[in-house]
């Protein structure tokens, strides 16, 4: 087991039943001309939540910790986006944005366009699990759950955007699910303020989970990759 410096208080995790679940790391919501920033939402520091996540991936991977990624699209014809007597169809941004603005209709969220993309600098490899979602939740209406169980995950770090709407919504659904959860704290960001984002934190640390710095998680995964490595020498 590794013991992580986590709050509110420390915790351990087996990191061969690990998985990292990078949520929506998508032009949508990371990218100038996304979705997200179409909407008005302050992107300033989305750069910086790439370069961190980038750095979390690749000491998991070191680590021989799983990826995964959670994609957000839509089929063109919207045949999965719930319909007219979903509230999806009425509370969900993108398709708020394509129905008060027909010129970008099939063009947001949509599987096949850039909109929908993960950003170039997290692009999966061969090995990384990629679960396409049309929900806020990762858990909702996919495969994540069994494609986890079957590989004998148990523990699941977050990073991804946004911290307050599908990385929030994903972690407590895994906390319904049994599994332990923590949060990248500086590996996500918000759709809204620095309030929104502390209510999220609050939220995760006293009733869901548990938050790490990202330092604190690549210095825990690559001392364990050292330890492995004179154990194979």
């Amino acid at each position: 087991m590794l013991q992580l410096n986590t709050k509110p208080e420390p915790v351990e995790i087996d990191p061969a039943k690990s998985a990292i679940v990078v949520v929506d790391m998508q032009n949508a919501f990371a990218s100038k001309g996304g979705t997200l920033d179409i909407a008005g939402v302050d992107l300033s520091d989305a750069p910086r939540v790439v370069r961190t996540t980038r750095d979390v991936i690749d000491a998991g991977r070191s680590a021989g910790v799983q990826i995964v990624y959670l994609q957000m699209a839509y089929k063109p014809d919207l045949s999965n986006a719930g319909g007219p007597h979903s509230p999806n169809c009425h509370k969900e941004l993108a398709m708020n944005l394509m129905r008060s603005k027909p010129e970008l209709s099939g063009k947001l969220l949509t599987e096949g366009t850039w909109d929908s993309e993960i950003v170039d600098e997290l692009v999966p490899l061969p090995g990384d699990l990629v679960v396409i979602k049309t929900r806020y939740s990762g858990f909702a209406g996919t495969t994540l759950d069994s494609q986890l169980r079957v590989r004998g995950i148990r523990y699941l770090i977050f990073a991804g955007i946004a911290a307050n709407v599908c990385v929030e919504s994903t972690l407590r659904d895994a906390y319904f699910h049994d599994y332990w959860a923590v949060l990248v704290a500086d590996a996500t960001m918000p759709a809204g303020g620095r309030a929104i984002y502390d209510a999220t934190l609050f939220n995760v640390e006293s009733f869901f989970g548990w938050s790490v710095k990202s330092e604190e998680l690549c210095m825990a995964l690559c001392e364990r990759r050292e330890q492995a490595a004179r154990v194979d020498g």
